[in-house]
């Protein structure tokens, strides 16, 4: 693929710019496309510095792991282990709940951890101020993304281990040895002059705007706020890829816990957006019997993906100052891979339109602090309507109620057409004749008891 190719692409989906970085047997391929900020319009390179999101996950599973080989933690010693003081409003999750739990996303702690502040204490008060939060589900009952709070245990436990903040032991523990000077975990740090600006897009006919919000808090560190390049993120898929070694030989991690990283895995109920299982810090992808590790992230207005293809000896990651765009994503890295002769992402499923279901099994509220979906049949349809909260709905241009269509592919699995990208939904676990979850985007919901 070449910049002008890909610059024709990010036309088609409204996204300023991006960087692709490619890493195969050893050689490394950067180039980029489109600007910085669609004001300015500074131009991307691949040294820009962009927002990485929930793909910060897998650099602190990385560094939990670390301490892991020197014995300063360990993945199924209970959290109060480390942190007396850990409790929810649950007392058998409060004594359980592991950092195992906490890596591949199946605590099923309720993300109620109030507005921690910016200080450099903001873990520990994240740990306090969760005291009274309620599962979303059984402790270890299914998978649920937890966007910050899960990796914001971690990082205070391994602020306990360490004797550092979180964003110390980034540092010395990866960056630093992993001779990455633009890679940081704090927005004070990131260069500005080279900064990619975030944008989303309200409509078609408008196109790309500056987003609103430049940046995540920083109780979303852990699980969210690294900044960092295409050719810095491949520096961390070279040691995903080479059994725990940096570029130049340093070790980052044993193979040992590197392959536990990989082969510790949970099931996924929508196996269709990403993959079907989780491990620690990495999604499983099944590309036509080929086994992809993966992550991706997103802030408000910037995007990563990488994908890791050992037995290709190959990485590809893209970072862009627009989207999420699952069409965009599978576009480029599709001719990509077709073009390096690799495998390429499977589609999503075709819908079934003769599957006979009994709707009713689905028909409901499905509910969580801030997130609210309503499931209901007209006649042999079934919908899905998403709330949005007003100050997203006002500025999105969009009414604080989004309906779509929901297409079977199996009695859990449904396709999502939206104006922008087909999602894909999971509504499942069936009991007394009625669903008790509905999985999306990797986030979970339990259906509201009467």
């Amino acid at each position: 693929m070449t910049p002008e190719r890909l610059l024709e692409i990010l036309g088609e989906f409204q996204t300023p710019s991006a960087a692709v970085g490619i890493l195969h047997n050893g050689e490394i391929t950067e180039f980029a496309a489109g600007v910085r900020h669609v004001v300015t319009r500074e131009p991307a390179t691949p040294g820009t510095i962009y927002q990485c999101g929930s793909l910060t996950k897998t650099w602190t599973a990385l560094a939990f792991m670390q301490l892991v080989d020197e014995g300063k933690a360990a993945l199924d010693e209970p959290v109060r282990s480390y942190l007396p003081e850990f409790a929810v409003a649950d007392p058998e999750v409060s004594a359980a709940v592991t950092p195992r739990h906490l890596l591949n996303h199946t605590n099923g702690i309720e993300e109620s951890f109030g507005d921690p502040g910016e200080g450099d204490d903001v873990y520990e008060r994240m740990i306090r101020n969760i005291a009274g939060a309620p599962q979303v589900h059984p402790l270890a009952y299914t998978h649920g993304y937890s966007a910050a709070l899960g990796y914001a245990v971690l990082a205070r436990i391994m602020e306990v281990a360490d004797g550092r903040r979180w964003d110390d032991i980034m540092k010395y523990r990866l960056f630093e040895p992993m001779g990455l000077s633009s890679t940081s975990s704090r927005r004070e740090h990131v260069d500005r002059t080279r900064a990619a600006t975030g944008h989303v897009v309200r409509s078609p006919e408008e196109g790309p705007i500056v987003s609103p919000v430049d940046y995540l808090p920083r109780s979303f560190g852990p699980g969210g706020n690294l900044s960092s390049t295409v050719g810095e993120v491949l520096a961390l898929a070279h040691v995903l890829l080479n059994g725990g070694t940096a570029a130049d030989g340093t070790r980052i991690v044993s193979a040992a816990s590197l392959q536990e990283m990989m082969r510790s895995r949970v099931p996924v109920p929508d196996p269709y957006l990403f993959g079907p299982e989780w491990g620690l810090g990495l999604i499983v992808c099944d590309w036509h019997g080929e086994t992809v590790y993966a992550h991706d992230g997103s802030t408000i207005g910037q995007n990563a993906r990488l994908r890791v293809l050992p037995d290709s000896n190959l990485a590809i990651t893209m970072l862009t100052n627009g989207g999420p765009r699952d069409g965009l994503y599978r576009k480029v890295f599709n001719e990509i891979l077709a073009e390096l002769g690799a495998v390429t992402i499977p589609a999503l499923p075709a819908p079934v339109p003769d599957l006979k279901l009994d709707l009713s099994r689905y028909d409901g509220v499905y509910e969580r602090p801030d997130v609210r979906y309503e499931v209901k049949a007209e006649g042999e349809k079934l919908f899905m309507t998403l709330f949005l909260n007003p100050m997203e709905a006002a500025f999105l241009g969009k009414p604080d109620r989004l309906t779509h269509e929901l297409l079977p592919v199996s009695e859990t699995h449904f396709l999502m057409p939206t104006e922008e990208d087909t999602q894909t939904v999971a509504i499942y676990d069936f009991k007394d004749g009625a669903a008790q979850y509905l999985h999306t985007n990797c986030r979970v919901t339990p259906r509201r008891q009467a």
